[in-house]
């Protein structure tokens, strides 16, 4: 599994996401920005991607850290 295939399932499955993912192997960090997740808890938009990666979580990666951001607020971390 390579960073760019996470990157690929988080962007299909999450609606207008922005995705970037760093590691390799099975180690892997993402940050998932996405509109979808507005008004949305933490932890639906954890469910979010876990349901974007399907069966992945419970073989090919190993360890999957990340973060989930609205536009609005990835625009206030850049400022």
């Amino acid at each position: 599994m390579q960073a760019d295939d996470i990157k690929k399932l988080l962007e299909a499955g999450i609606p207008s996401a922005q995705v970037s993912v760093v590691g390799d192997g099975d180690h892997f960090e993402a940050t998932v920005v996405s509109p979808a997740f507005e008004g949305k808890s933490r932890v639906q938009q954890h469910q979010m991607v876990y349901s974007a990666l399907g069966d992945l979580m419970q073989g090919a990666v190993h360890a999957l850290s990340f973060r989930t951001l609205t536009p609005e607020q990835s625009a206030q971390q850049i400022q």
